[in-house]
């Protein structure tokens, strides 16, 4: 592919999660080629990389359209990344909240990295259009995923790159119940019982027992936010 930004491609922050599945097929929904990058930097929950594989199988045996725009599966190595952290996500220590009002499960600095690398990438690939999951509606308070962090990133990308990205953030005004919303609407009640059945959440990288709204342990902050999304959900029809 040549280094001209291609407005007919999109790039997909896909980690395997439930977010990043529903922004794949939103993507897919929208965009001629998709392809996917997700990041190994040494989190507890690296199971989630292992769960992208059999989300993608699904959704070519689904649909034969999006399979078709399926384009190349990346995945960066960045262990850095833990080194210079001490968080819950990358060390085996209990969730709580931290003394500056964040729980101990803030990777600093980690979707400012992801974002950059796939930029990085998409100059490369001559891609335009980057995608990702970030939210903030129903999130940790996580700095790094509110509306104003990812246009300011986008600025300093296309000032530093000299590049014209558009990041895209699909979930970001979403609770997690209109995020089983927007799948039902994309992918129907396949794309819904694959995420529930094949995408992974849990923080601790639990997939043993298994809950209406899919696998993990059951009471991390990520599986009680899931959970409760996928309870109003059902709820609201």
């Amino acid at each position: 592919m040549s280094d001209q930004n291609n407005s007919d491609t999109a790039l997909v922050l896909f980690s395997g999660g439930q977010d990043s599945t529903t922004c794949l097929a939103w993507a897919l929904s929208r965009f001629a080629r998709v392809e996917m990058l997700g990041f190994s930097y040494g989190q507890r929950h690296a199971i989630e990389l292992d769960c992208r594989d059999r989300l993608l199988a699904g959704i070519r045996q689904m649909r034969p359209d999006w399979s078709a725009k399926l384009g190349d599966s990346h995945t960066l190595d960045i262990p850095t990344l833990s080194e210079i952290s001490d968080t819950a996500l990358t060390r085996d220590v209990a969730i709580e909240m931290g003394a500056d009002g964040l729980p101990n499960t803030f990777v600093p600095g980690r979707n400012i990295v992801f974002l950059t690398f796939a930029a990085a990438l998409a100059y490369r690939r001559g891609i335009r259009h980057i995608i990702g999951g970030m939210c903030e509606t129903d999130y940790s308070g996580y700095p790094d995923c509110r509306d104003e962090t990812i246009k300011a990133l986008q600025s300093a990308l296309n000032l530093g790159m000299a590049r014209d990205f558009e990041l895209h953030t699909p979930l970001m005004w979403l609770d997690k119940a209109a995020t089983w919303r927007l799948a039902h609407e994309l992918g129907g009640a396949g794309l819904v019982d694959l995420i529930r059945e094949h995408s992974h959440t849990c923080y601790l990288g639990e997939r043993g027992a298994q809950y209406d709204w899919g696998y993990g342990c059951g009471e991390c902050p990520a599986c009680s936010l899931r959970a409760k999304g996928w309870r109003e959900y059902v709820a609201r029809g």
